[in-house]
């Protein structure tokens, strides 16, 4: 029986920064508009958390009965293991969703934006189909389509539309940012699963990459924001900040060039949501000032 520290493993808090970064880049975005709010903020972010738990549930169910789990370089599954029934993980991913529906009604009510509950039923039937249903994109090497579009340009320019009811182009850069940081993430993680993805039948982009070219898209992923920031800073030179990154991003790309593998493939997926989390913090605070 899976234990209360066993279902925290499964919420996968690793990736819970792709979830945080989008709302305040979006947030900061908006109040260079002139229009933040922060009770809007508060109530995006807990759609994007619920959903970003709700995917990390799901993936856990439909990748655990297709037995694609099995055998993991990473940190053991709750389905895959044995550790939660299938039905109780499934159970929490609809449950996670839920909770994103309740939060992005109010959201929509407070922004009176209810055009948005439309995108919010389509971002949930994303996130089931990443690895459920009978044809998951996910096993296609579709995944960082998905989650560029739902966790990069939806999250931020949702945000920043719910709180100024209108976009702007550093918002749209932003969301283009924080979209390739979101990628990097599913991208390492993916590099770290090639070899048991591969002889499973789950074609991720990682995999059809091969090895080598997947972890050149890696270091590419986490790399283009620093430019995005760049061009970002001709408008709001405050953006600059995100170059602070650079050291950072340097280390990251050597140690996954460099071949790093199982654990240490870990360290970086850490390590790739806390520098999403840290463009997410200096380009909101470069938008503010």
């Amino acid at each position: 029986m899976a234990t209360f520290t066993d279902w925290v493993e499964g919420a996968r808090l690793r990736t819970l920064p792709a979830a945080i970064a989008p709302v305040l880049v979006g947030t900061g975005a908006a109040h260079a508009l002139g229009a933040s709010s922060l009770p809007r903020a508060l109530l995006a972010a807990g759609v994007a958390l619920s959903l970003q738990v709700g995917v990390n549930f799901a993936n856990d169910y439909s990748d655990g009965i297709r037995g694609t789990d099995a055998v993991r370089a990473g940190p053991a599954r709750l389905t895959g293991s044995g550790a939660a029934r299938p039905g109780a993980v499934r159970a929490a991913a609809f449950a996670s969703f839920a909770v994103a529906g309740v939060l992005g009604l109010a959201l929509c009510a407070v922004a009176q934006t209810w055009w948005f509950l439309a995108v919010g039923a389509v971002a949930v039937l994303a996130a089931w189909g990443y690895t459920g249903g009978k044809r998951p994109y996910g096993y296609r090497g579709l995944g960082e389509v998905a989650v560029f579009v739902f966790f990069g340009l939806v999250a931020v320019l949702g945000t920043t539309y719910t709180q100024a009811l209108r976009v702007s182009w550093p918002a749209l850069g932003g969301a283009v940012a924080i979209g390739l940081l979101a990628c990097a993430l599913i991208m390492v993680n993916n590099v770290r699963d090639i070899p048991t993805d591969s002889v499973t039948g789950k074609h991720t982009l990682a995999v059809r990459l091969g090895d080598a070219g997947a972890r050149r898209a890696y270091v590419a992923l986490v790399a283009l924001p620093l430019l995005v920031g760049a061009v970002i800073a001709l408008a709001h030179p405050g953006a600059l900040l995100v170059l602070l990154l650079a050291p950072w991003v340097w280390r990251l790309a050597r140690v996954v060039l460099g071949g790093a593998g199982g654990r240490d493939l870990i360290v970086v997926l850490r390590d790739t949501g806390l520098l999403e989390l840290a463009y997410g913090v200096l380009l909101t605070v470069g938008l503010v000032l």
